[in-house]
């Protein structure tokens, strides 16, 4: 099985790339492919933009990343209760090229944030959007608190009730 993972943050340190990296290699017997949205910076979509250079070679290859899965693992950064601007960027790319950017592929849709709400408000409206454009979404789990949650040195949940709980998440529904 292919996975396809990444954080939806440009941070050079990101914690919901580190999310979606530990989720995705829960799944046993799995080829693991992490992304980076930095290596899909493009300049900011307008149809003015659009018009000038067509579709953004980087947007093809990043729907051609995800062609090529079989499972997608996504962990969201919420800046202000919405999407990080470079994630929104790159979805926007993809959706002028192929409306169904997920392209139904079964999906593990996750989140975390430093504060005890987990970025929960972002991981609603992905959920409630993602379908809309190919999603298939297969579970969801929020870690809140990352700091105190994860071990980084380890690269793991720290906390036995959240990891059981994502580890459960995967079991009976992937």
């Amino acid at each position: 099985m292919k996975i396809i993972a990444f954080g939806a943050s440009p941070s050079k340190n990101s914690i919901n790339k580190k999310l979606a990296t530990y989720a995705a290699h829960l799944f046993e017997h799995a080829d693991v492919e992490v992304l980076d949205l930095n290596d899909f910076e493009m300049p900011i979509y307008t149809v003015d933009i659009e018009k000038q250079i067509g579709e953004h070679t980087l947007a093809q290859n990043f729907l051609s990343k995800i062609a090529g899965a079989d499972l997608l693992v996504v962990s969201l950064a919420e800046n202000n209760g919405n999407y990080s601007v470079a994630f929104k960027n790159v979805f926007d790319w993809c959706t002028r090229i192929k409306k169904e950017v997920f392209q139904g592929k079964p999906m593990l849709l996750t989140a975390t944030s430093t504060g005890a709400n987990g970025a929960t408000i972002v991981l609603g409206i992905a959920k409630n959007a993602f379908p809309f454009y190919g999603g298939n979404i297969k579970a969801s789990f929020s870690l809140p608190s990352f700091d105190d949650n994860f071990d980084i040195e380890n690269m793991e949940i720290n906390n036995m009730e959240l990891r059981k709980e994502l580890q459960s998440l995967i079991a009976n529904n992937f």
